[in-house]
């Protein structure tokens, strides 16, 4: 047999990342603006955030991403109430299809939030640079960098992007999805929104699985197949997202979040706290503020 090998097209090649960004701002958080001839994409992991874009102000809120064209002027801030945490990644491109991108709000999806944090992970393994920095200018390697790390980030990078494309410029056959996986992704999105309206409260896994009707074996599976942990341990981070954001919306004392998020009391808040994050209430407060506040 003659074989005849097939040279695989590319329509879209990231060459050169600048800066890979994830940030916990403070709720009353400013950054004046700037404008510069690469790519960037903000996503807004939580929270909301007003975002200025050739001048025009536009409302992100969780899910959403936009795109800043080469040489756009864009700037950022908080509205005073809600603390946000940002993923910003700026990057070289000169693909064709990026003009797709321009002027345009997206909304991420489960596939699309995952290679962001993919990036992020593969990024820490990589570089020395802080990524809670809201003011750095180069990423500088670390001098251990793991095989084929800094590849998987261009890979995850110009799969985010692809994925993108394809879903928001055509119109997605749903038809063409198995009934068994669009169940599975349906239930899990229903558990993620069913956690999250239940942030305040204290769940068990007894009680999750009796009010959305299904086995703790299944609850299971399908946070082991999704995240990668347990159910509880996902709902612990909620709670500890949700109270690092209260934390720096300086609205509420200690002793107020701990009662709002449900928590017995503040010292069992303080001790799950540090036990999730490395840093008591008080010391995350201070961190984020002097971080927030660097020139």
């Amino acid at each position: 047999m003659k074989y005849k090998m097939t040279e695989l097209s590319e329509e879209l090649i990231v060459k050169r990342i600048i800066s890979i960004h994830y940030f916990e701002y403070m709720s009353d958080f400013t950054f004046a603006g700037e404008s510069h001839n690469f790519w960037e994409f903000l996503c807004v992991d939580k929270g909301e955030i007003q975002v200025t874009a050739d001048h025009e102000k536009l409302i992100l809120r969780k899910g959403d991403i936009i795109f800043h064209k080469p040489n756009e002027f864009h700037a950022v801030a908080s509205n005073g109430f809600i603390a946000p945490n940002l993923v910003v990644i700026g990057f070289d491109c000169v693909a064709p299809c990026m003009h797709f991108f321009e002027g345009k709000i997206l909304t991420v999806k489960e596939r699309e939030r995952a290679l962001i944090a993919q990036i992020i992970a593969e990024a820490r393994k990589s570089f020395i640079s802080p990524m809670d920095d809201p003011y750095l200018e180069q990423l500088i390697r670390k001098d251990s960098v793991p095989f084929g790390s800094e590849q998987l980030i261009k890979i995850y990078l110009e799969q985010l992007l692809i994925h993108l494309y394809r879903d928001f410029s055509t119109i997605a056959d749903k038809s063409s999805e198995s009934g068994g996986a669009f169940d599975t992704n349906q239930l899990y999105n229903i558990l993620l929104s069913y956690m999250e309206n239940n942030v305040r409260n204290q769940l068990t896994l007894e009680k999750i699985c009796k009010d959305n009707l299904i086995s703790i074996s299944q609850l299971k599976r399908i946070f082991r197949e999704k995240n990668h942990c347990g159910a509880m341990e996902y709902f612990t981070g909620l709670k500890i997202d949700a109270a690092k954001q209260l934390i720096r919306s300086r609205q509420m004392n200690f002793t107020q979040i701990a009662d709002h998020l449900g928590y017995g009391s503040v010292h069992y808040f303080s001790r799950q706290f540090k036990k999730e994050t490395g840093m008591t209430p008080t010391e995350y407060a201070t961190s984020i503020k002097l971080l927030s506040e660097r020139h």
